[in-house]
């Protein structure tokens, strides 16, 4: 299989269900976001020297594919058979905030994103993920979607900064202070 096929080259790409949109339609410009948000999560991946977050990392990476697959189906489109996120999904992000939460101290003040190069790659991921938010909420406004992509990068986002100060701890790195 090629994995060219010269059907965007009129700077169109074709949605599940076969509508086709411009490659700057907010939906592609959504499910795009979230494809850097997963990338970005493999370079923390790569980073990252703990097989419990490389594990949590990589599934939430498979989890990012079905958020890109539903993004990138018209929600008029129920016959096509996507994975779909279910509320189970949040629960298992709230369940890893709290679990990762626990074993740290408790946050007093702000603090900028850095440390460790695992850490410093999950809050680059954490921001990219908040600006996938801030898109698929522009989407649900203009077109229906499911309101658990939203929620989702919602959890997420917030678990990837519990992870990253989790990484700076098990590293013994401490966390930087924002100065007023």
């Amino acid at each position: 299989m090629k994995i060219y096929t010269k059907t965007g080259d009129d700077g169109t790409t074709g949605l599940f269900g076969g509508q086709r949109v411009t490659k700057d339609s907010l939906r592609v410009e959504c499910y795009g976001t979230v494809d850097e948000l997963n990338s970005t999560l493999g370079i923390a991946n790569s980073e990252v020297k703990n097989s419990d977050l490389n594990l949590l990392l990589t599934e939430i990476q498979n989890k990012l594919f079905t958020v890109g697959a539903q993004l990138a189906t018209p929600f008029d489109k129920k016959e096509i058979n996507t994975v779909k996120l279910v509320d189970e999904d949040i629960v298992y992000l709230e369940n890893n905030i709290d679990k990762f939460e626990e074993k740290l101290e408790p946050l007093k003040q702000f603090i900028l994103p850095g440390g460790t190069k695992g850490a410093s790659f999950l809050h680059f991921a954490r921001s990219v993920c908040r600006r996938a938010e801030r898109l698929v909420t522009l989407l649900s406004k203009n077109e229906k979607i499911s309101n658990l992509n939203l929620i989702y990068l919602n959890r997420l986002s917030d678990l990837l900064f519990v992870l990253a100060r989790y990484e700076n701890s098990i590293n013994n790195v401490p966390d930087v202070t924002w100065q007023k």
